[in-house]
């Protein structure tokens, strides 16, 4: 049963057909949020879902394009691969699932057959694998092939899916100011933020055209430096009113407190300045200032640069999801994972965020009345790097007591970095603690061009106060510990702990001398936060100063990253 529900479905076509829009007067702008759906105990349906999405979808009018935003495949259970499908169908872009047996006179379906791109929000991740997007898109998205309406040739299409590209595909379109990131680093950092976004999202803004022609000098000078020659006012004649929809799952996040929002734009369709950027200042603000919160400094630079450069330029809207444990037993072969969708929040604004963080903070947020002196994490095959399973570290660093120990059994970890260049950073550094790595940082230029590596090594120290015991599948004892991690034998430990019969939450074992031993059990790091409430506290707002750092200008990135810092630096 559905709760706490609020939809708008006033229509807003007046502009949806016209070459040339207005700007919409305050009163004519579709509402800012058009649904509210969600609490701790709901369960929205496959078919909740979509009869939401397609109400939304309607209200919305007809269009001739559409940029879809979802995350990729370390997101998979956040549910945007469905929605992202739903869409597609409504559009007539792609045909409904074989699995589905719906009645066809039940099925809603768009006037119109818009175009439709889609650019997985890797962020820092590596491009997803076809069998990936299969998976998580659907069969019909994943082999679907789009002819260029420009293209004579007689080729078989190309795939709607764009793979983010760092390099060549990002456009910096202003810059949040220098005092908001001074306040966020404590001082330590005096740089103006840049945000980011790959070049074929900031194409889809809405062409509007003043009265008086004043808008139209801009457009004409960017024809005149187009390389391709067609003058880009015709081009976007043609395309009068793109949508763009981000779609993603709010979640507490270890660099910007809650994941997703204008996040899904800035890092994960971002550019490689911005990133590393926006995870060195989360890293130095304090993990522990910042986890749970959806209102807090580096929150406060992306808000700024929504709202200032997207919120009048894109016709953005988000569908937000919340996930949490399924109310209901699951199965081995449970294609949701054991997990079910507790809230669905669509909106254009900061309000839409701000209701899925509440209900996420209800859902995936674990308030413990005891910290556990010791917390067994279990990394599934999604995690095949420290890079990636240190949410382990993240997730429950707050929780764990003081001289406590972290066990994390990690069966597909193989490696420290998902690309050479960060590996090779992070096996010289080691996760040390923030004053050893930051001096290292000082006498590193490496270190200085890769902010997120460094931010990375933060995230990933317990800063002496518990120690970390990793168990990898494809790791060396001798590799463990030359980062700064405890090793142990993973079939010894699988012994120990054996997954099959843990469940989530407190355990207690016998060991073979008779003792009993309790330990925190997690399965899934990647679906909630930890902690115990005096670390959970409001900080004092008042800060002491830190040393100024020198950072490079020039990050650096490289081919093949599924880390933070990845891709090699953009052309200038």
């Amino acid at each position: 049963m559905l709760s706490t529900v609020t939809f708008s479905l006033r229509r807003h076509q007046r502009n949806a057909h016209m070459s040339n829009p207005q700007r919409p007067s305050e009163e004519e702008q579709q509402p800012a949020l058009f649904c509210s759906i969600g609490s701790p105990t709901t369960s929205i349906s496959k078919q909740e879902l979509r009869e939401t999405v397609e109400k939304f979808l309607h209200s919305l009018g007809a269009r001739d394009d559409v940029l879809l935003l979802p995350p990729d495949f370390t997101r998979f259970h956040s549910q945007a691969g469905t929605i992202t499908r739903f869409i597609s169908e409504y559009y007539n872009f792609t045909e409904r699932e074989e699995e589905e047996d719906e009645d066809d006179a039940t099925r809603a379906t768009s006037a119109s057959s818009p175009s439709i791109q889609i650019i997985p929000a890797l962020g820092t991740h590596a491009p997803m694998k076809h069998e990936q997007i299969e998976l998580m898109f659907g069969s019909n998205l994943a082999n679907k092939k789009t002819c260029n309406r420009n293209d004579n040739s007689n080729n078989s299409g190309s795939s709607p899916f764009v793979v983010h590209n760092w390099r060549d595909d990002v456009v910096t379109i202003g810059y949040a100011p220098e005092e908001m990131v001074v306040n966020a680093t404590h001082g330590m950092v005096k740089e103006k933020w840049p945000a980011q976004l790959n070049k074929l999202v900031w194409e889809k803004r809405i062409q509007r055209e003043e009265s008086d022609g004043s808008n139209l000098e801009d457009v004409d000078e960017a024809a005149n430096s187009n390389a391709a020659g067609a003058p880009q006012n015709q081009r976007r004649k043609r395309n009068p009113h793109p949508l763009v929809i981000s779609i993603g799952q709010v979640v507490p996040h270890e660099v910007t407190g809650m994941a997703n929002y204008n996040k899904n734009l800035f890092v994960g369709v971002g550019g490689v300045e911005a990133i590393n950027l926006s995870h060195f200042i989360g890293a130095v603000h304090g993990m522990e200032k910042l986890m749970g919160r959806g209102t807090n400094p580096l929150r406060e630079i992306l808000n700024y640069s929504s709202s200032k450069y997207l919120e009048q330029e894109l016709d953005l809207w988000y569908i937000l999801t919340v996930m949490g444990p399924s109310s209901s037993p699951s199965s081995d072969d449970d294609p949701n994972g054991g997990v079910e969708m507790k809230g669905l929040f669509i909106g254009r604004d900061v309000k839409c965020y701000d209701l899925a963080c509440n209900l996420s903070l209800k859902v995936n947020f674990n308030l413990l009345q005891r910290s556990p002196k010791k917390v067994v994490v279990y990394l599934n095959e999604e995690y095949h790097s420290t890079w990636l399973g240190n949410k382990s570290i993240y997730r429950t660093r707050m929780a764990i007591d003081d001289g406590g120990e972290l066990i994390v059994l990690a069966p597909w970890v193989e490696t420290f970095g998902e690309d050479d260049c960060i590996d090779k950073l992070i096996r010289n550094v080691g996760y040390v603690g923030t004053p050893e790595i930051m001096k290292a940082m000082e006498n590193d230029e490496e270190l200085k061009s890769n902010l997120s590596a460094v931010a990375h090594l933060i995230h990933g120290s317990s800063e002496g106060r518990f120690s970390v015991t990793y168990c990898p599948g494809k790791l060396t004892k001798g590799e463990v510990e030359s980062v700064g991690y405890n090793y142990a034998d993973l079939e010894k430990m699988n012994r120990v702990y054996n997954v099959e019969t843990l469940r989530d939450g407190w355990n207690f074992r016998t060991d073979e001398n008779g003792s009993k031993e309790e330990f925190y059990y997690i399965s899934n790091p990647a679906l909630g936060l930890w902690a115990h409430p005096s670390r959970f506290e409001e900080e004092s707002s008042t800060s002491t100063a830190q040393k100024n750092v020198a950072i490079s200008s020039n990050q650096e990135a490289s081919d093949g990253s599924g880390g933070v810092g990845g891709w090699k630096k953009p052309p200038r």
